[in-house]
């Protein structure tokens, strides 16, 4: 009897593996509506790819099936949330670890510290977050003074010149994280161009050789993506070294140095921050610089809370929390450019969302670039408008998605400190303009960028 038993079960089992693996329309996330992989072996790989990026997938997939929807990533089966609603309702809790920085470090194949127990994740986590604010307090001045020499260089640039946003403001962004992370060896401009070299090279691939399997169908391109990986890994791992070796506590690797942290820990914390960090700073400043170009009134408001808040003094730590208007203005920027378009995290216990129910370990994907701009949430969605931060409910919304509040990015909370600076700095100077041509496209990977380079003129405030 037993014996028949085993066979029994050991039959059904092969047979629920054979109508899964021979009639893959059978299969579905856990009754998730969605779509069936139309692939074996890759899944929707290739529906993402025909849509030209993941965020633009997203948009389909939520447009066809709701707010709730599921596809296949590769052999693994996705749940996506698309509604502020239901990213609410998601019970998760794995709230010890950013969702942004989860997916960046599962696509560099970083795992360390990742299976060492919530406390040893929360206690990576403070680190973190208290290495960047210390560096911001710490180095201040110097954020202040590389703001200035580039407000001065477009001071000196005779009205009406076109100024690219894309190249100033990625130079801006490098000077700055690295300098900030890493100390002063980074203010050599030969080591600026080689991390910047490296930091294409692999922002490129993550943000979407990954994400459209591109990458590992081209072995030279492979080669180059891992070649790059392995110099910024040196680069940093010898930046480290130098650091301990000085002993001093002022860029952002100093407060890993003093922590307990491994080495290999400290160089992959700071591989996240100087990637991520590099990345949301310049595109945020990329995008607040364009939509401050398209409206007079939002400058002239702007430039008057500068006028009211600060005067003539530069702006300071202690001063940035008064600055409402241009906290909204940064806010507005985030939702309108969807910033950070996707994000993930991997479900710890089964949770649930309306009547569906998460398996234990499904991979979780936030597709906020769809939530940014749903009209359920957001009154007219692609205007942008800074007012809008002015009710509470738009306020709370922005903050569950994790844009403000105490869960936000730490290196989005780096972006806004470094952005607020070149505003208010810019802003009290120069008025911005828009160049008339096509409307703007944007590159929605990891990080939403520019399609081409964006240009704009200066005209002197009188």
């Amino acid at each position: 009897m037993l014996d028949f038993a085993i066979f029994a079960v050991t039959f059904v089992v092969i047979l629920v593996g054979a109508v899964l693996y021979l009639y893959p329309s059978s299969r579905r996330a856990s009754g998730i509506p969605g779509l069936n992989p139309t692939d074996e072996k890759d899944g929707n790989l290739q529906d993402i790819v025909n849509r030209g990026s993941l965020h633009e997938f997203l948009v389909g997939l939520h447009q066809d099936f709701g707010p709730v929807a599921s596809f296949w990533f590769g052999g693994r089966p996705v749940v996506s949330l698309g509604s502020v609603q239901q990213l609410r309702q998601h019970v998760n809790p794995n709230h010890s670890t950013d969702s942004f920085e989860t997916m960046l470090k599962s696509l560099l194949g970083y795992h360390s510290g990742m299976g060492g127990g919530p406390t040893e994740t929360i206690v990576r986590k403070k680190v973190y977050q208290s290495a960047i604010d210390n560096t911001l307090k710490n180095n201040f001045p110097l954020v202040l003074k590389l703001v200035a020499e580039l407000v001065g260089k477009w001071k000196s640039f005779p009205e009406a010149q076109h100024t690219p946003l894309c190249a100033h403001q990625l130079v801006l962004a490098i000077k700055t994280v690295t300098q900030l992370a890493l100390g002063e060896r980074f203010g050599d401009d030969d080591a600026i161009i080689s991390f910047r070299k490296n930091h294409d090279v692999i922002w490129s691939e993550i943000g979407k050789g990954y994400m459209d399997g591109s990458l590992e169908k081209s072995s030279s391109r492979r080669g180059h993506y891992e070649k790059a990986l392995s110099q910024m890994e040196s680069m940093l791992l010898s930046a480290a070294k130098e650091r301990k070796a000085q002993r001093k506590q002022v860029a952002f690797v100093d407060a890993l140095i003093q922590s307990s942290l491994t080495e290999r820990q400290i160089m992959e914390d700071c591989m996240v921050f100087t990637l991520a960090g590099c990345a949301i700073t310049a595109n945020l400043c990329i995008w607040a610089l364009h939509f401050l170009s398209t409206s007079e009134e939002v400058q002239d408001r702007l430039y008057q809370e500068l006028d009211e808040v600060l005067g003539s003094d530069p702006i300071s730590l202690d001063k940035i929390p008064q600055l409402r208007y241009c906290q909204q203005v940064l806010n507005e920027t985030v939702r309108a450019a969807k910033l950070t378009p996707v994000a993930a995290r991997l479900q710890e216990v089964e949770g649930k969302v309306e009547q569906h129910v998460i398996p234990k370990e499904t991979l979780v994907i936030y597709a906020l670039g769809v939530i940014l701009q749903d009209s359920d949430t957001w009154s007219a969605p692609y205007r942008f408008d800074p007012d809008r931060f002015e009710e509470d409910s738009v306020r709370k919304s922005f903050c569950l998605l994790g844009f403000s509040g105490s869960q936000t990015c730490p290196e989005l909370r780096f972006a806004y400190t470094v952005a607020t600076v070149l505003l208010s700095t810019l802003v009290r100077q120069l008025k911005l303009h828009q160049l008339k041509g096509p409307v703007m496209e944007v590159r929605s990977e990891l990080v939403s960028t520019p399609k081409d380079e964006t240009w704009i003129t200066f005209s002197r405030r009188s």
